[in-house]
């Protein structure tokens, strides 16, 4: 009797354990999409921040699959480094770089129906296609927020107006310019301050050096601009 229940229990055991096995790559598989998207790929950011928050800022071209500027509000899931970042880029305006394992990025749209709630990736101290130095490898990033997501309309009519809004919390603030029509610039400041900045809009033609003085002369009072974290015209031409 008990070696008939023992075979019963048996094969009851191996049954659970084949469908268990059976579906197990499908769960894991139901985070990824099924076929690719016209916004799959590698998606560069900036990484920037200090004591108040990390950000990044996907480093967007006028072509799929990266014609997007996408900003998030993050954090690294490892506390320490975390900790360890927001003091390094709090220190002076200086370049870091993210370097995310493939994914769709439209998945970071408002509304999406699968969206990327953490990603891996290399961390880089410069750009990562630029000379940047790696720092650490396969770090767990959160997305806490998506700050900003426009899809890029390099169709547009050139503007000749720059306009930044601010992203940030307690003293530590940036100024993230919109990208519009090619050809255009992509520009992220630093500012410090006891009060959020408000929206700002330059005009422009034909830049080529980063704005900052125009910026500063229009910060409100007590609030310091600390310098460009990025400038770059390559990637939108």
């Amino acid at each position: 009797m008990h070696s008939l229940l023992f075979t019963i229990r048996r094969a009851a055991g191996l049954f659970v354990a084949a469908v268990l096995t059976f579906l197990a790559p499908a769960a894991f598989a139901a985070d990824e999409p099924a076929k690719p998207g016209p916004s799959w790929g590698l998606h560069g950011m900036l990484l920037f921040g200090g004591p108040d928050g990390l950000y990044a800022a996907h480093l967007p071209m006028f072509h799929a699959p990266h014609d997007r500027q996408v900003l998030l509000s993050l954090r690294l899931a490892d506390p320490a480094l975390d900790a360890q970042m927001r003091r390094t880029l709090g220190e002076h305006p200086t370049l870091w770089t993210l370097v995310p394992e493939q994914f769709e990025l439209a998945r970071l749209a408002p509304g999406a129906a699968q969206p990327l709630k953490r990603f891996r990736a290399d961390i880089v101290e410069g750009h990562f296609e630029r000379d940047g130095t790696p720092r650490h490898q396969g770090v767990m990033v959160e997305v806490l927020r998506v700050e900003r997501y426009r899809v890029l309309k390099p169709a547009l009519k050139p503007v000749r107006e720059a306009h930044y809004r601010p992203v940030g919390a307690g003293s530590t603030w940036f100024l993230v310019k919109d990208i519009g029509a090619r050809p255009d610039f992509d520009h992220v400041v630093a500012v410090r301050g006891p009060r959020k900045p408000v929206p700002i809009v330059l005009a422009v033609n034909g830049i080529t050096q980063p704005p900052d003085e125009a910026l500063r002369r229009r910060l409100p009072t007590g609030d310091t601009l600390l310098g460009t974290v990025y400038f770059d015209t390559a990637d939108l031409k």
